[in-house]
């Protein structure tokens, strides 16, 4: 099965208000949630995730999130 999954408020959570460009650098994991993302893809889900980081800023935060998954133990 292919499973979405959105990074922010799902797997991370970052502070500052949602209506405001934030830094994403101080995204925090979501233990819970992550372990189950990996339970997913353990069972042979293939696990796809998913971020609109930067459409409203048009900020590129491609590096810092790909850091963030590997040190969330997501990739």
């Amino acid at each position: 099965m292919l499973i979405y999954i959105d990074i922010d408020e799902t797997i991370c959570q970052t502070p500052g208000p949602k209506d405001l460009a934030r830094d994403y650098s101080k995204a925090e994991p979501i233990r819970a949630n992550i372990e189950k993302a990996n339970l997913l893809y353990e069972k042979g889900n293939e696990i796809v995730y998913w971020t609109a980081r930067g459409t409203k800023t048009g900020t590129d935060w491609f590096e810092i999130t790909k850091a963030q998954l590997k040190k969330f133990s997501l990739v």
